[in-house]
């Protein structure tokens, strides 16, 4: 009998273990998964502010990814990681990741400064892919930022790896991920040529369509009327109303 409750307790030790394991994994992947809302909450700000007051958006389009913990397991076994939540939290920096798409080479800029800007926001490395693409003529800027994560017992700091590129630069490099899933990274030599070339062309037109707006916002356009503002519009006679209201 008393192998066997040995047996019995080493068990529901064993169980006590995996659940305790289980715990503290789903807290750690929920800390992200809430830096990643809270990023992509700023971001959604942003936009809705430019969309309804500034009448133009700089943001085209927002998603934003989350590694599974099995993606997360294998890339700290191949790098030799321990596997422990300060380990992994330390040297896995991806695990939390949002895309934005912009209209123009100048809006990445602009948004990855208003991001970085925000008292909250820490950046803790840039890469400029725009302006030092790698050699397969891939283009983007690289963001990687922590912002504080209010949890009912503390705050958690969250890295979160923001990419920003142009409308242009997201279809050619959605392209080459899907070349590279395809031939399994043995991309024939031509075809590498080819992507070179079409990443080649891509930056020629984020240049021309830079040149084409800088020149739309140097035309002065008509003043607007607030029947015009998307998103709110004022009947004229309620803008009337407030006109009065603020000269009396």
């Amino acid at each position: 009998m008393s192998d066997g409750a040995t047996e019995d307790d080493q068990k529901s030790e064993a169980l006590a273990e995996l659940a305790e394991i289980r715990s503290q994994f789903t807290r750690f992947m929920m800390t992200y998964q809430f830096g990643l809302a809270e990023i992509v909450t700023k971001i959604n700000i942003l936009k809705d502010e430019f969309t309804h007051i500034h009448r133009y958006s700089p943001i085209e389009h927002v998603s934003s990814r989350l590694k599974t913990p099995a993606s997360i397991l294998q890339k700290a076994s191949r790098r030799g990681i321990p596997l422990t939540i300060d380990a992994i939290r330390e040297n896995i920096l991806d695990i939390a990741g949002v895309r934005i798409s912009c209209s123009f080479i100048s809006d990445t800029y602009r948004i990855a400064e208003m991001l970085s800007g925000q008292a909250d926001v820490t950046v803790l490395e840039t890469k400029d892919y725009i302006a030092n693409p790698k050699p397969n003529g891939y283009k983007s800027l690289h963001l990687l930022v922590e912002i504080p994560v209010f949890l009912s017992d503390r705050v958690q700091p969250v890295c979160v790896e923001l990419q920003i590129r142009t409308i242009a630069m997201d279809f050619w490099a959605a392209l080459e991920h899907k070349i590279y899933y395809k031939y399994e990274r043995e991309i024939p030599e031509a075809l590498l040529r080819e992507l070179t070339e079409a990443a080649e062309a891509a930056s020629r037109l984020d240049i021309k369509m830079e040149r084409l707006h800088d020149e739309i916002d140097r035309i002065k356009s008509a003043p607007t009327t607030a029947d015009e503002v998307p998103g709110f519009p004022l009947p004229r006679d309620l803008l009337e109303m407030l006109r009065h209201l603020r000269t009396s």
